[in-house]
């Protein structure tokens, strides 16, 4: 896939999916622009020196003024990866009102931001009709959600409802999205994993079996097609990266 001369924006690239879709486009001749949270955030990227990759410290994706900012700043946008999100376990009934808008903030409400700021920033600003500035000389778009296998599978997600119920939007957002810019020529698409092959997975349980997650540079491939030129007729669609598991 050739990414040359392409800028896209990928939120949560510095955490473990984000750095394999990172190495992914780059290695393909994009240029990506990776929002980080804080310094803190911004030096433990392990790419935060290639010429490739342009950091800033945003703060939270669900500032609006600064999801503005950011994607004001690439020009022209070509592609919008959002990676970035939080989880949280618990049953409803034990689980706080704070958590509950943490979740909606960190995994629907900062999509939907970035989302609205691509399109805007693919289209010059307009929301219809043919495409205009950034994407007209770029040939429209691309935006890759990322949503979660309990987002498709919604009994799977008891025991952690706040979480299942704001990456549904995510799969919402996607499917209804992509039928408003498809004549724009962004198509807009999700991933949906279930637990991925990752440090703190693992850690987390130990007893699992791992070699059946999907690994992160697999789940990473599928974002990358989906973002991709290559990708041209695809849109709306909500595709599970489950692994084997």
């Amino acid at each position: 896939m050739d990414f040359r001369n392409r800028h896209i924006v990928v939120t949560g690239g510095a955490g473990a999916l984000g750095t394999a879709v990172v190495v992914q486009l780059i290695d393909a001749g994009a240029v990506c622009h990776v929002p980080c949270m804080d310094e803190a955030e911004a030096a433990r990227f392990r790419l935060r020196d290639h010429r490739q990759v342009k950091l800033t410290v945003t703060g939270s994706l669900a500032d609006e003024a600064a999801i503005e900012r950011l994607y004001r700043g690439v020009t022209p946008l070509w592609g919008s990866i959002h990676i970035a999100g939080g989880f949280a376990a618990a049953a409803l009934r034990d689980t706080e009102l704070a958590t509950i808008r943490q979740q909606f903030e960190m995994n629907l409400l900062s999509c939907m931001l970035c989302c609205r700021a691509a399109i805007r920033a693919m289209t010059g600003g307009a929301m219809t009709g043919s495409a205009m500035t950034g994407s007209a000389t770029t040939g429209g778009g691309r935006i890759v959600n990322v949503a979660a296998r309990p987002a498709l599978e919604w009994r799977g997600g008891a025991g952690m409802t706040a979480y299942t119920v704001s990456k549904a939007g995510v799969a919402a957002l996607t499917v209804a999205l992509a039928e408003e810019v498809a004549k724009d020529g962004i198509l807009v698409n999700a991933v949906a994993p279930s637990i991925m092959d990752t440090p703190a997975n693992r850690q987390a349980m130990p007893k699992a079996d791992h070699a059946l997650w999907p690994k992160v540079e697999e789940v990473a491939a599928t974002i990358t097609f989906l973002a991709s030129p290559e990708n041209r007729v695809t849109r709306g669609a909500i595709v599970p990266v489950y692994g084997k598991s």
